[in-house]
């Protein structure tokens, strides 16, 4: 009994992931009905920065104080590098008490200013300049780098383009073998899938000298970005 209900739940199973793949539709007399996937894949055209601001002293006026002048240290770098400020982000700001619990009864020892502040960037020979400086001034934690494609629509167009291409191919090819000509599309169903592939900067977190090797992340190429695209379509047959 066991075992039929096992093979019983796995044939369910395989019917509603099928279901899933090609959407139900009414046979026509004369059609054909295909699938195909299709692809594009290209280079990001944006770099994300993210990193925190953070400072901690013993009142919170000091803590506030100190991360004012980090905050302006960053800006500084900033238009050192051709970058107005008012482009990167303040994802958050807190300022919290810090306390100690080592005893039964806590006690107050600091205060924590912590922000975080997102900058995007389309020129990436700016990108290891910017963190060699933020590790060499020390006002900056958690740094971060990841990869974006601003324009994914056309992204996902060309990659529909493909998987339809790809479908009218097999339909095509279909109709010749049967002894007909295809006709018109007469449906289609879609889905797009994005697969980006996010690059953490690594040793953003180290402090850098001038005169040391190139940045960790000079040279390389930023990994490409992949869209792929599901077309389900019933053609008619001549």
């Amino acid at each position: 009994m066991k075992a039929a209900f096992a093979l019983t739940l796995a044939l369910l199973l395989s019917q509603l992931a099928t279901a899933q793949d090609r959407p139900t539709i009414t046979a026509q007399p004369n059609t054909v009905f295909v699938s195909a996937d299709g692809k594009f894949e290209t280079n990001p055209d944006t770099a994300i920065m993210q990193f925190n601001i953070s400072a901690q002293e013993d009142t919170s006026r000091d803590a506030y104080d100190r991360a004012s002048k980090a905050a302006e240290q960053v800006r500084q770098i900033l238009r050192s590098n051709g970058i107005e400020p008012k482009s990167a982000e303040i994802g958050y700001f807190s300022l919290q008490p810090v306390y100690d619990y080592k005893t039964a009864k806590r006690k107050l020892v600091a205060y924590r200013v912590n922000a975080n502040v997102s900058l995007k960037l389309k020129d990436f020979s700016k990108i290891a300049p910017i963190v060699q400086q933020l590790a060499d001034t020390d006002v900056t934690e958690n740094q971060s780098l990841n990869y974006k494609l601003e324009d994914m629509d056309a992204a996902k167009t060309k990659a529909l383009e493909d998987a339809y291409r790809r479908a009218r191919e097999s339909a095509a090819a279909i109709a010749h073998n049967s002894g007909r000509a295809l006709g018109d599309l007469s449906y289609a169903s879609v889905d797009t899938f994005e697969n980006v592939r996010a690059a953490p900067m690594a040793g953003a977190m180290m402090r850098v000298n001038a005169s040391a090797a190139p940045a960790p992340t000079e040279e390389f190429t930023p990994q490409s970005i992949s869209v792929t695209a599901h077309v389900n379509a019933m053609f008619n047959l001549k």
